[in-house]
């Protein structure tokens, strides 16, 4: 049987990580840190990860800086089987520090971001584009370019929305280019404002719900499936695009959007359940 082929572009990242009692309050005070280690971070890597765990031939497009992080990052990645094509751009690479707690709570502060003078797309990312069968544009201007491009290889494109409040510009390209619609519930108040949005793009789309699961809108049904309940906690980051993944791998294998959806739910709590942007195969 032949495997998935995703082609995905956008960010990869070198994080410190944090975890902490609590999130600091906004005032002067001093907090003491229950442990901190370094891990690859960034959304394209996160989906990179869970596909390449689930079973999937993934390409991603990213952009690194020539420097120690860029090399850990990429590192992390071949190691992981995913065939990575980077464009090395002055700077650093991205960089963020996530302040974590114990119930999932995080705030995460970018340190570095990576500016390429001339974003370019080589003939290796064309190629992997075209033989994809479903491309993954994330929100970066670096990889922008790629929703045009996927549409005239006609491949379908996948957009993880994060936490998009229905009016922002810098992601109206990607909710008009996407054939599949994916973001959080942050930016926006109260579901029934949500469920308008998704109802509005004509198109299939999915927001998770965080603990109370996830809401998907297609073919003008609405479709709910609960979280899956785990143990403990270890690590959030990562759970939305374990989610957006395992649906992606269900869809490809013929699923429909409840199935599609649940297996979804599945890879996030296997996600949540680990150190890592992916759990292990």
């Amino acid at each position: 049987m032949r495997k998935p082929k995703v082609f995905v572009a956008g960010p990869v990242s070198w994080n410190r990580l944090v975890f902490l009692d609590r999130l600091p309050e906004a005032r002067p005070h001093t907090v003491f840190a229950s442990g901190h280690r370094m891990a690859v971070g960034g959304t394209s890597a996160g989906k990179a990860l869970n596909l390449a765990s689930l079973g999937a031939d993934v390409t991603v497009r990213t952009v690194v800086g020539d420097d120690a992080a860029g090399r850990a990052v990429l590192d992390v990645l071949a190691r992981a089987g995913v065939e990575v094509i980077a464009e090395v751009a002055d700077g650093a690479t991205e960089q963020h520090l996530n302040l974590m707690d114990p119930h999932g709570g995080r705030v995460s502060i970018y340190l570095e971001v990576p500016r390429p003078r001339a974003i370019r797309h080589d003939e290796r990312a064309a190629a992997a584009l075209a033989a994809a069968d479903a491309a993954v544009i994330d929100l970066a201007d670096h990889a922008r370019p790629l929703l045009a491009a996927a549409w005239e290889a006609g491949v379908p494109v996948w957009c993880d929305l994060h936490d998009y409040d229905g009016v922002a510009d810098f992601h109206r390209d990607f909710v008009e280019a996407a054939d599949h619609v994916f973001l959080n519930n942050d930016g926006f108040v109260g579901e029934s404002a949500l469920l308008r949005f998704l109802t509005s793009l004509d198109k299939p789309a999915v927001a998770t719900l965080g603990a109370d699961g996830a809401l998907g809108v297609a073919d003008g049904a609405v479709h709910r499936v609960p979280a899956v309940p785990i143990e403990k906690i270890v690590d959030t980051n990562g759970a939305g695009d374990a989610f957006f993944s395992g649906f992606l791998i269900a869809h490809l294998a013929g699923a429909d959007v409840p199935a599609a959806m649940a297996a979804g739910a599945d890879q996030a709590a296997r996600c949540l359940g680990s150190p890592n942007l992916a759990p292990e195969k």
